[in-house]
């Protein structure tokens, strides 16, 4: 009999709606959530309370696909925005800023980037010491620009790994979670 095993989990992380990012950066996002539930990954996102986000489009997206949505929210409760659109909600008791992003990235085989201000950053650092693959989708600026292709530190811990598009970035991460765990 073969041992039945779980889902690959994919974190899609990038920018709230508050640094306006473009319609542009949304539909990516969507299509990025779309292509990690065609590809039978769950979507791990950051569940946001009070904005949409490049996240939170990636949920979307995935539901577009039919797909597993584990939603992170900060504090209590599981009221979050556009709650229509998830699976699962993991209440972490955490803030925004830190603390969240901690459980959010550490629930993820790998997670895929785009654009991203400081709470993108935190999540990249996360991955980076945690050794979870990080693929950051090229020309979408933020932090995900700033340091594609590159790594953090004298480390070498992992490379951030650059992907053309949607449909790549997910090939990709699946591959380096898959090659993460054979190891």
């Amino acid at each position: 009999m073969k041992k039945q095993s779980r889902k690959i989990q994919i974190g899609v992380m990038g920018s709230v709606a508050d640094l306006k990012y473009s319609k542009k950066l949304e539909k990516l996002a969507e299509e990025t959530g779309y292509w990690v539930a065609k590809n039978g990954a769950a979507l791990i996102f950051g569940a946001e309370k009070d904005y949409d986000s490049l996240s939170t489009a990636a949920c979307r997206g995935a539901k577009k696909a039919r797909g597993l949505t584990v939603g992170i929210t900060y504090g209590k409760g599981f009221d979050i925005f556009e709650k229509k659109n998830v699976d699962i909600v993991i209440a972490s008791g955490l803030e925004r800023g830190g603390g969240r992003e901690l459980t959010l990235v550490l629930s993820c085989d790998a997670i895929i980037t785009l654009n991203g201000g400081s709470g993108t950053l935190t999540e990249i650092a996360i991955a980076y010491q945690a050794n979870i693959p990080v693929v950051v989708i090229k020309n979408t600026g933020g932090w995900s620009e700033k340091i594609a292709g590159q790594f953090l530190d004298a480390r070498n811990r992992i490379k951030i790994e650059v992907a053309e598009n949607p449909k790549s970035a997910v090939e990709l991460a699946i591959k380096l979670a898959k090659k993460k765990y054979e190891k």
